[in-house]
């Protein structure tokens, strides 16, 4: 049984040999000047203005989260949608329906809640 995983693990050890020496060789045959020029702040094509290190309001993240949640979320609704006819096949259909309504709804009363709370509103 483990004689069909041993094609993988050659694979898996090549790509990670030539990460491996790419990376080696990169840095033994790389230019090491350093200046100020590349040890400065980069940012969209712009010299930075003022101090680079500035607070971010919890806020963002806080949205970012939410985007991940709601992402995968979709996710799982995409994956349901494109299985749901074999559900139906093996005489599931009802009852995966009745589950995937269940977390449409929890979804439904999340996206609720947190826009009452105003976690969607990007001015503050």
């Amino acid at each position: 049984m483990l004689s069909s995983y041993v094609p993988v693990l050659i694979l898996f050890g090549l790509a990670l040999a030539f990460v491996v020496g790419v990376l080696l060789l990169s840095n033994l045959a790389g230019r090491k000047r350093r200046n100020a020029e590349k040890g400065s702040a980069y940012e969209c094509g712009m010299d930075a203005v003022g101090n680079t290190r500035v607070r971010i309001s919890i806020h963002y993240y806080l949205v970012a989260v939410l985007f991940i949640l709601f992402d995968v979320e979709a996710l799982f609704l995409v994956l349901w949608a494109s299985t749901a006819k074999s559900f139906g096949d093996a005489g599931f259909g009802t009852l995966v329906f009745i589950e995937v309504a269940a977390f449409v709804a929890v979804l439904a009363l999340t996206l609720g809640y947190v826009w009452r709370k105003g976690g969607l509103v990007w001015d503050r």
